[in-house]
């Protein structure tokens, strides 16, 4: 219906063209004299030149379009660069080029360009996008108008050449350090620097944050000029299970960048963990401990919505792969007290369990959410209140507790 619309209204053009250049001669003709068969003659080209311009193949513009960045990050910038090439010179005086995209984009930015292409046969448009949301988006394709020099005949054509981005949650690099260590004479739940049992290294590491300098493999460090630590026998792999919870909320978007850091993180770090996403689909990975892991947990972040409408306490009860979990990394922006009695009756394993609270920037606790941390805390649930750009201390925040 909206395609009949343009056509009858570039159509109107074309026919009020014909009707002007009738209604001149006939002026010209009853009128006489220099001046009205002068506007006649003067009108001549210029109608002739809007005819052809309504009968101008624009949909034979051949279109390709270049994605200039790389990897999209949520709040970054997102380049493109559209070439248009034709077979022809017919000259075209004021062209409209638009990249019409999803709805998704639709209502942060227009990319439209305008201008006097000539004879020219190609021509280069470079746009760019800051602060683009992270999702999947869609590129669907050109739309080129082209108007004559008076506005009278326009015509439009719409090039198809769809492109999907993915725009990823915007990652903070982590300094990790695991929340347990485990032990072959069982678990211990405390800072890794007071439990380490020295007594025999098994090979060297790269240096981390918190590491003592006894640690410290000098040797090595001799050698190459890098800081490496001693590995011990009795240190083992520990896997976290990290839980994201996405009811809606205003603090979503830090969430998911949160989640994606920390995941990011202990990928780096060769550890490993398992995620489990609730909302209106449920979303777990078994184990994420390598590259191909990571990429498909961070793709389900990049798509993922705060879509939640059950009580997360509800669902928690009956999903059997979080009772196998033994150390919880719980993200979230608003923490209850039923899930804390929820999580202790569906994880009967768990020794470790440690929440992330998400807020705005300076936003200050409540009365009552200092109490309800209290009240987690006294049941062993370490509570730890984060803002944005405290991410990349997270872990070291929660070891210092």
């Amino acid at each position: 219906m909206k395609q009949r619309l343009k056509r009858l209204r570039q159509l109107k053009g074309f026919v009020g063209v014909i009707l002007l250049l009738i209604v001149t001669f006939v002026y010209a003709m009853f009128q006489g004299g220099f001046v009205s068969w002068f506007l006649f003659y003067s009108l001549i080209p210029l109608s002739i030149y809007s005819m052809l311009l309504f009968f101008y193949p624009l949909k034979k513009l051949e279109v390709t379009r270049t994605i200039d960045t790389r990897n999209v990050y949520s709040g970054g910038k997102f380049t493109a660069t559209i070439h248009v090439k034709r077979n022809n010179r017919f000259p075209l005086v004021y062209v409209k080029f638009e990249e019409k995209v999803s709805p998704t984009l639709a209502h942060i930015i227009s990319w439209k360009r305008m201008i006097f292409w000539g004879m020219k046969k190609e021509f280069m448009w470079t746009y760019e996008m800051d602060h683009i949301p992270r999702g999947e988006h869609v590129l669907e394709g050109l739309t080129v108008q082209g108007s004559d020099l008076f506005g009278w005949v326009k015509s439009e054509a719409f090039i198809p050449n769809p492109k999907t981005i993915l725009v990823f949650p915007s990652v903070t690099e982590m300094v990790y350090v695991p929340i347990e260590t485990r032990y072959d004479q069982g678990a211990a739940i405390s800072r890794i620097q007071t439990m380490k049992d020295t007594s025999m290294a098994t090979g060297v590491r790269s240096y981390q944050p918190g590491d003592r300098v006894s640690w410290i493999h000098w040797k090595s460090f001799a050698r190459t000029q890098t800081l490496k630590t001693k590995e011990f026998e009795d240190r083992q792999s520990q896997d976290l299970f990290v839980l994201m919870d996405r009811t809606p909320t205003d603090s979503f978007e830090d969430m998911v960048d949160l989640t994606a850091s920390i995941l990011q993180a202990i990928v780096r770090h060769q550890a490993s963990s398992a995620f489990l996403s609730l909302g209106e689909n449920r979303f777990f990975l078994p184990s994420v401990q390598n590259e191909s892991q990571l990429q498909r947990a961070l793709y389900h972040l990049t798509k993922v919505q705060p879509d939640l409408t059950k009580s997360i306490e509800q669902v928690i009860l009956h999903d059997g792969a979080l009772a196998q979990a033994t150390s919880l990394l719980y993200v979230t922006s608003n923490l209850t007290y039923e899930w804390i009695d929820s999580v202790q009756k569906t994880a009967s394993n768990l020794r470790v369990c440690t929440c992330f609270v998400v807020k705005q920037k300076d936003a200050k606790l409540l009365k009552e959410e200092q109490i309800l941390h209290q009240f987690a805390a006294s049941r062993g649930i370490r509570i730890h209140t984060i803002t944005k750009d405290r991410f990349a201390q997270a872990f070291l925040e929660v070891t210092r507790s």
